[in-house]
């Protein structure tokens, strides 16, 4: 891993190529937990493409604001933790109308939904974990100055 960080972030748009607003990156890095070792990409994308790939993976036929694509490889050695994390993908329609509906900028909302990537990546599951992910993910939204509701979704 590159400079010694623990966390590598790749951003790109729908098209792949690389997002030039680097605080997004500088910005995950800082807040991620210690756990969070490996390389992450971060593809902002259409309302339409995410809607494929929700129906795709999920099957279901709408835009939602966050997918996660662990690479997770069940490893069988203790410890062994994985070089490549896995894949967030970000709905920028849904961003852009959440960001407004909560009343603060969509890069705000870029790094919330981002950072909820990366925690899924990790194994948080807000749907089973008895509120740790989220308590979690408070916690490290704080630590990186943002202070917004979270809403527990699917």
């Amino acid at each position: 891993m590159k400079g010694g960080r623990a966390l590598e972030v790749v951003v790109t748009d729908g098209r792949g190529r690389l997002f030039r607003d680097q605080g997004l990156v500088r910005w995950l890095v800082r807040v991620a937990p210690p756990a969070a070792r490996g390389d992450m990409s971060v593809a902002l994308v259409s309302d339409a493409k995410m809607r494929a790939l929700n129906r795709r993976f999920r099957g279901r036929s709408q835009a939602t604001d966050v997918l996660s694509f662990p690479m997770d490889p069940n490893p069988r050695l203790p410890g062994f933790t994985p070089r490549l994390l896995g894949d967030v993908v970000i709905a920028t329609g849904v961003a852009r109308r959440q960001a407004h509906a909560a009343g603060h900028a969509v890069e705000i909302e870029f790094r919330r939904l981002a950072l909820h990537g990366l925690l899924h990546l990790l194994g948080y599951d807000h749907k089973r974990d008895d509120g740790k992910m989220v308590r979690l993910e408070r916690r490290l939204l704080r630590k990186g100055g943002i202070s917004v509701q979270l809403e527990v979704q699917e």
